[in-house]
């Protein structure tokens, strides 16, 4: 099965590891990521502004090349996910953006949010299946305790990224079962790191990435795990919990379970 691939900035340079693991476990399971020959950076934040186009276009050609090639799209990083998304159905659902974002682009046949977007683990859940990949198991995580963090972008807002429950969710705790290992329920597995705050009150992301940190740790887990280069950097390097939880990116954990090797 073949589908197109938007890796996104962060993983050609501080994400290496979501994407390389992405990649081989895809082809593991008989699926190939064709990454999109000219993509362009998504932006990093979907624009809330009504008027804000030149933003989004870079995602409105990444979904209009997986239209060409007649494939689904499937995103990876977070907060890249979030923005392809929202893109997609503001060019789907909103006719004066998705006019003047047409006119701007002046393609022979006006892009109306046709490519489908999926998130790497909704192509588990989806296409391959999880009862699937818990057979394609060679080295099941048994005995592990650990934490699904979800964080802000995965599933918000809930009608357009439609993955999954956003107050309950369980795609990444039915993936932790598949891989043989025992998910951890905790009360701030969707709640915000800190995102971008960083960048100008570093005081907000320590707080609330210790938060996180602490919680998992009361509920006796011994790792998380996320989809979203951002709140790894947090979690890593401005939580101040005394518990150093170690955080991965899922993508590793299942590469370790299907016994993938560079």
């Amino acid at each position: 099965m073949n589908f197109s691939y938007y890796p996104g900035c962060t993983l050609k340079n501080k994400a290496q590891d979501l994407d390389r693991w992405a990649r081989l476990s895809a082809e593991a399971l008989g699926i190939h990521l064709e990454e999109l020959e000219t993509w362009q950076c998504c932006g990093g934040a979907y624009s809330m502004g009504k008027d804000e186009i030149a933003s989004k276009l870079a995602s409105v050609r990444a979904l209009q090349a997986a239209k060409e090639k007649g494939q689904d799209l499937v995103t990876l990083c977070s907060a890249c996910h979030n923005v392809l998304k929202q893109a997609n159905d503001a060019m789907a659902n909103d006719p004066d953006f998705s006019l003047r974002a047409n006119n701007y682009m002046a393609l022979d046949t006006p892009y109306k949010g046709e490519t489908k977007v999926i998130h790497y683990l909704e192509l588990l859940r989806d296409v391959v299946g999880f009862d699937n990949l818990k057979k394609a198991v060679k080295n099941p995580l048994k005995g592990k305790k650990i934490a699904a963090y979800y964080g802000c972008l995965l599933l918000r807002p809930g009608k357009v990224m439609q993955m999954d429950n956003p107050e309950n969710p369980r795609i990444m705790e039915d993936f932790i079962r598949a891989i043989g290992a025992e998910p951890v329920l905790w009360a701030n597995r969707n709640e915000c790191c800190g995102g971008y705050a960083v960048l100008e009150d570093k005081a907000i992301a320590v707080k609330k990435s210790t938060a996180v940190m602490d919680n998992a740790a009361d509920q006796q887990a011994e790792m998380l795990i996320t989809a979203c280069p951002l709140c790894l950097y947090n979690l890593t390097k401005n939580s101040a919990s005394e518990t150093r939880l170690p955080v991965k990116y899922f993508t590793e954990l299942l590469a370790e379970a299907l016994g993938v090797k560079e």
